[in-house]
């Protein structure tokens, strides 16, 4: 499969489905043709054009090309004939957001346009992240032929799950892909792929280590050292408030922030914007309690980054090459000036501005591979069982993990299942109280879960959640099986 390259294609294409707040279908249609898959495309030429060929004497064109004729005319030109043309044959549902909402139950075309939207696009965000390892770690295998195993193979065939690993007893013992007749053919051992908010928890392991080196005291740390902060509910308060989601910020954001002058994404402006001109410019501090925050977990990835003084990208190296050892390149969503311009068009406030790094431009949006998410998280297993700093500081956090207080009553998910909230992972699964099991979710049923005493890992990639979490999450970390 080629390697996805982020581009302005030059090429125009005619669809038979296109909307017209769709800006990425012409993309998916050139991706199509140009790795071969056809099968998806309807390749076809205006009757103007076939008139075209006939009256300049062309040979008969290579599938979705027409050769340009030896003599022009205004009319080629206007009709374009020289450019490719072709429509694909899928049935897609397009959707107001850039996601799949939760809750639909999307089919398989819809699935894979979605799929090479999360992959091939990242709207022009710079990257701050590690290079691949040299040395990357190599994994044992032993794999399981059994009962979930089996059931987990046929649920790739099914459903919108991209990757599947178990890992236990130090080694794989589960390792299933989407097959090249659902999403292979976007998706391989080397895709780098959407954490959604899987990349919070992240952080936080980042934060660890940041700790860990002297660059910040602890969680009791008080965030009274940082000038983007003075005036706003958040300074002064230690940091294990923002890392649990209980800041006293609830009148001002729940997941999304509460304003009707800009988007309510906090992804799409700086911290500094947030602080110092946005919706938490004055505020004050409310009652501390959960409340799930998306800007909350960028102020953190933002504050270490300025207490590294200079030394986050050597920070990044140590976390993700030395100690992860991780295979492709991995990466934090940065914004600039780009992004900024193209997320504001209906900001009352600042349409565009300047982004410098003091302004707190990172995301915590975060990319790698499937087996790289798996050597980040026998990372944060290692540490744990090794005692080290970093291992002392995910204990730390679990033991003074705060309940979520969830409205809804449902545990079939990985969001709404665990019961705890410590330092951006998730904890107290139902049925597994009273165990060292951290969990990272991300939108459309993105799920890493770490039983930290039995050793035990998995990690799951997918497009939507329309699997069974229930059965090849939960009660395999619960039973093993």
């Amino acid at each position: 499969m080629k390697k996805f390259i982020i581009l302005i294609f030059t090429f125009v294409f005619l669809s038979n489905n296109v909307l017209a707040d769709d800006n990425y279908l012409n993309e998916f249609n050139k991706w199509l043709l140009d790795n071969g898959h056809t099968q998806y495309l309807n390749i076809e030429q205006k009757p103007g054009c076939k008139k075209l060929i006939q009256k300049h004497g062309l040979k008969v064109p290579k599938v979705g090309l027409i050769d340009e004729p030896k003599v022009k005319t205004n009319e080629w030109f206007w009709l374009e004939c020289h450019k490719i043309q072709a429509t694909n044959n899928l049935k897609i549902k397009f959707f107001k957001s850039s996601e799949i909402p939760w809750g639909t139950n999307p089919n398989k075309d819809t699935l894979l346009y979605y799929l090479f939207r999360y992959i091939a696009t990242e709207d022009g965000f710079d990257r701050a992240g590690s290079k691949g390892s040299k040395n990357p770690y190599k994994f044992k295998t032993e794999l399981r032929d059994d009962k979930i195993s089996k059931y987990i193979k046929k649920h790739m065939q099914k459903t919108a799950l991209l990757s599947y690993l178990l890992y236990e007893d130090g080694k794989i013992t589960i390792d299933e892909i989407s097959p090249k007749n659902r999403f292979g053919i976007l998706f391989d051992n080397n895709t780098q792929y959407t954490s959604m908010s899987v990349g919070k928890s992240i952080v936080s392991y980042v934060t660890g280590h940041a700790i860990c080196k002297g660059y910040i005291n602890g969680v009791d740390h008080r965030l009274n050292d940082w000038p983007l902060l003075e005036n706003t509910l958040f300074y002064d308060q230690k940091l294990i408030n923002l890392l649990n989601m209980a800041a006293g910020h609830q009148k001002y954001a729940d997941k999304d922030l509460k304003t009707n002058k800009y988007r309510k994404n906090a992804n799409a402006n700086t911290v500094e914007f947030h602080l110092q001109k946005g919706v938490f410019k004055d505020s004050k501090k409310v009652k501390s309690k959960y409340q799930y925050t998306n800007f909350i977990t960028n102020l953190l990835i933002n504050y270490v980054w300025f207490k590294s003084e200079g030394q986050f990208q050597n920070l990044l190296d140590e976390i993700f090459i030395d100690k992860a050892k991780v295979k492709n390149d991995v990466w934090f969503l940065k914004m600039n000036d780009r992004t900024i311009k193209s997320n504001n068009r209906n900001n009352k406030i600042l349409k565009e501005y300047k982004v410098r790094d003091e302004d707190g431009p990172l995301r915590y949006s975060f990319r790698a591979s499937r087996y790289d998410y798996l050597r980040i998280a026998k990372a944060m297993l290692d540490d744990w069982q090794n005692d080290t700093c970093v291992g002392k500081y995910l204990k730390n956090i679990h033991e003074r993990r705060i309940p979520k207080n969830d409205k809804w009553k449902e545990d079939k998910s990985p969001g709404l299942n665990p019961k705890s909230y410590a330092g951006q992972f998730y904890a107290d699964y139902s049925g597994m109280r009273g165990r060292n099991i951290m969990g990272m979710v991300g939108k459309g049923g993105q799920s890493i879960m770490i039983d930290f005493d039995k050793g035990r890992i998995i990690v799951i990639n997918t497009i939507h959640i329309d699997y069974n979490w229930k059965k090849i999450a939960h009660s395999v970390i619960k039973k093993g099986k």
